[in-house]
């Protein structure tokens, strides 16, 4: 059973602060920051265990009922298919662009994913996206380890939490994606779904 990952508070409140102060300059979009503690938590570190402890708790539950824990960054809203996964150390954008990964939920086995954020949608000569492989997210749900609260890439517009929002497309961190693939990889062809804990 997968067992939720956590920066140390430290650590963790730096990035969230770094996070909010970039946005405000607009050095990524500041989107609704459900998932980021509040300008007033971020003033006060002694606030930010509060705002740990107040994460939306999401599950991956294979069909044997293998469960995975972790917290949710995406879309609030449950959803399943077939879990597959991805042993790539970059490219998230064009994974999750990906018409091959329709209808699955994608576990990215690399242990932190979101540190460059998202690009615009730029075209080139062609008529072709710069940084993406079609205009949409095709996969049902992303599964990952740590996820970056900082978007710190130049090319950045938004963070892969505002993006998947956007899309509504749900994502779960804190989850052993590597525990996960190697279930796969030892089954076979593996579905799954995606829960949300109860408000």
């Amino acid at each position: 059973r997968g067992e939720p990952c956590a920066l140390p508070p430290p650590v963790a409140f730096y990035l969230l602060a770094r996070s909010w102060a970039m946005a405000s300059k607009g050095e990524v979009e500041k989107n609704n920051f459900d998932d980021h503690p509040s300008a007033a938590a971020l003033e006060d570190p002694k606030a930010l265990p509060t705002w740990l402890e107040g994460r939306k708790k999401a599950s991956l539950v294979l069909e044997d009922g293998t469960t995975f824990q972790g917290f949710s960054f995406g879309h609030h809203e449950s959803t399943s298919g077939e879990v597959v996964f991805n042993t790539g150390m970059v490219g998230y954008p064009e994974s999750l662009t990906d018409p091959s990964y329709a209808g699955q939920i994608l576990v990215i086995t690399f242990p932190l994913v979101g540190n460059y954020g998202v690009a615009a949608e730029e075209e080139d000569e062609l008529g072709l996206l710069h940084y993406f492989e079609s205009a949409k997210i095709h996969l049902k749900a992303i599964i990952i380890q740590d996820y970056s609260f900082v978007a710190s890439h130049y090319t950045a517009k938004k963070t892969l939490a505002a993006w998947l929002k956007e899309q509504k497309v749900p994502g779960i961190y804190g989850v052993d994606t590597r525990a996960v693939t190697k279930l796969i990889r030892k089954h076979g062809a593996v579905l799954g779904k995606v829960e949300f804990e109860a408000v």
